[in-house]
């Protein structure tokens, strides 16, 4: 078997990378981290992409400041599905915990869908604990293009970073 080595690099996520990001969800997902780069302009939160050497995008997250006072809060997690479990995610929630640390902050906090055995196991790998469980929901739009209320049950999880 032959290994295939991947050169990633970690960077902010812009505008211009939103039409190779496809695989993090549908159109109007899309739109919804479009609006999120506004509010990266502003300062409120990171918005990272891991790309491949030709400098396209195979995983994008969130860190959002405003939330939690005190913490960064992973959001918008997404890695390409033909590359899961090669270790991607990995790269993004650590330079994720990078730029959280960078602005002064001991503290990571995310909420994963207990549908999720799968991204919910890296967590708990990269040392974060659930603390409790909450509601969430958002807006998605099915392949006719009608739009309804998604709702699913979360696992809160936070990890201590050292500074």
């Amino acid at each position: 078997m032959t290994a295939v080595v991947l050169e990633l690099t970690v960077r902010d996520l812009t505008d211009n990378d939103l039409p190779a990001c496809g695989f993090a969800g549908s159109e109007l997902h899309l739109t919804q981290v479009a609006q999120q780069l506004d509010r990266a302009r502003r300062g409120e939160l990171d918005y990272l992409a891991v790309c491949t050497k030709a400098d396209l995008p195979v995983a994008i997250g969130a860190i959002d400041y405003v939330p939690h006072p005190g913490a960064g809060l992973l959001t918008q997690f997404a890695v390409h599905p033909a590359l899961q479990s090669c270790g991607i995610g990995t790269v993004l929630v650590e330079a994720a915990e990078q730029r959280i640390s960078a602005r002064g902050l001991d503290r990571a906090e995310l909420a994963v869908e207990l549908s999720n055995p799968r991204a919910r196991a890296l967590y708990e790998r990269l040392g974060y604990t659930a603390y409790g469980e909450v509601l969430e929901s958002w807006d998605q739009r099915d392949a006719t293009g009608v739009s309804a209320r998604y709702e699913t049950m979360c696992a809160q999880m936070r990890k201590t970073l050292g500074l």
